[in-house]
């Protein structure tokens, strides 16, 4: 089954005219549009039960507890997860991955142990780990590339050798690689280490399964999935979970106060201090009907269709002028396209395609040890997401070379 050929109309921002140009939006990986219908889920909620959750004896306070409780239960369906217990809300991956690396880390990790991180991770998964390894002395490892953007993993079992942690990508945001967790995540369980997976470019785009991919823990955040900003989630087992001490204090995540210490709540509400972000979490559970009502499956092969698209008109257009990182075929990478054309700086680049109404990110994408790794500075990247098309494509493939000219010495 085909994504709907209307499915654009429900994308409200994507009407709109930018520079005398129909937008076409090409940064997903940064930030996905929203759908009338999240958009109408927090408004509701704003409009009808506006109330604050969990203690309130009152009718709307109800109301609003239930809509929020019943999105994480979506949520952990949606990612196949054995409990809705096993879902915290946090504000988005980035402090998911803090509260893994303060909770856990804090608690497992010291002096003569490592984690294991990879060349394509986004700093959201880098710093962290360095703020608790300057403090507690573990070493950080990095599993390196291949020359056509995958991991290598030859030397996997000696990187493992007394590690506790892997922490690692499922889909590189620069490069669009899609990760082996899988063979990752059982080797690393062979020598008693846990792993952690940062799903942000995997969930909104493939039909995900914790089980599956072999995960202990996962991060991901909501508004790259058509959901609002102001929400992540944390996944992890719920046995995991339970073990880990909390991240912050104050609110919903105490059972008990006294004055010698405090007794923290059950999960999930012993990692959600203080007031949640209630509409975001409705608008993040309207966001996973509105993907389950399309079809995670058929969103995967819309994109690796016009991602292949993508790629070959690219490639017959400009040829050796265009260098786009990552893996050649289509089916082993996401819609992530991170673009150097001839001498045009990133910046210039993309600055020339907004006159023109296309949207692309230039940046090093917050992946700096893997510009390095690249030799690059920047890239520009258009990242593809279910609501994009061929006319997209064509749109900026025909102006890529306009920019190329105002740049050409």
């Amino acid at each position: 089954m085909n994504l709907p050929s209307d499915l654009k109309d429900q994308f409200p921002l994507l009407s709109q005219i930018i520079n005398g140009h129909q937008i076409v939006y090409l940064d997903s990986a940064a930030s996905s549009q929203k759908p009338d219908s999240v958009i109408e889920a927090m408004n509701s909620y704003y409009r009808t039960i506006n109330a604050n959750v969990h203690r309130g004896a009152y009718e709307i306070a109800a109301q609003a507890t239930e809509a929020m409780e019943m999105s994480r239960g979506q949520i952990a369906k949606f990612i196949g997860a054995n409990s809705a217990n096993e879902v915290v809300f946090t504000k988005n991956a980035t402090e998911s991955f803090n509260l893994v690396a303060r909770s856990w880390g804090g608690q497992n990790l010291s002096e003569g142990d490592a984690v294991l991180i990879t060349d394509m991770e986004h700093h959201a998964n880098i710093v962290p780990w360095q703020i608790l390894g300057a403090e507690r002395g573990f070493e950080i490892r990095w599993i390196p590339l291949t020359s056509d953007g995958h991991l290598d993993l030859d030397q996997l079992d000696q990187l493992l050798d007394g590690v506790k942690m892997v922490s690692v990508t499922a889909m590189s945001n620069v490069l669009g690689t899609l990760n082996p967790v899988r063979e990752i995540a059982d080797r690393a369980h062979e020598v008693g280490a846990l792993v952690t997976v940062d799903a942000s470019q995997y969930v909104p785009h493939l039909p995900t399964n914790v089980n599956d991919l072999g995960a202990d823990l996962m991060c991901f955040t909501g508004h790259k999935m058509c959901g609002p900003t102001g929400i992540g989630v944390l996944w992890g087992r719920e046995e995991i979970l339970d073990s880990m001490p909390p991240f912050l204090g104050g609110g919903e995540m105490i059972l008990d106060v006294r004055r010698d210490g405090f007794t923290p709540n059950e999960l999930p509400h012993k990692f959600e201090a203080g007031t949640p972000p209630i509409a975001e979490i409705i608008g993040l559970g309207a966001a996973v009907s509105f993907l389950e009502s399309l079809g995670m499956a058929e969103i995967r092969q819309h994109e690796i269709q016009l991602t292949e698209y993508a790629l070959n008109a690219l490639g017959e257009r400009y040829g050796d002028e265009l260098t786009i990182h990552g893996p050649k075929d289509a089916s082993q990478r996401g819609g992530v396209l991170s673009i150097q054309y001839r001498d045009v700086h990133p910046h210039d680049l993309s600055q020339v395609l907004d006159q023109r109404g296309i949207c692309v990110r230039a940046g090093h994408h917050c992946a700096k040890p893997l510009m390095r790794e690249l030799g690059v500075g920047a890239t520009a990247r258009a990242s593809l997401y279910l609501y994009n098309d061929e006319s997209d494509i064509d749109a900026l493939v025909d102006s890529l070379e306009p920019a190329g000219e105002m740049f050409a010495l």
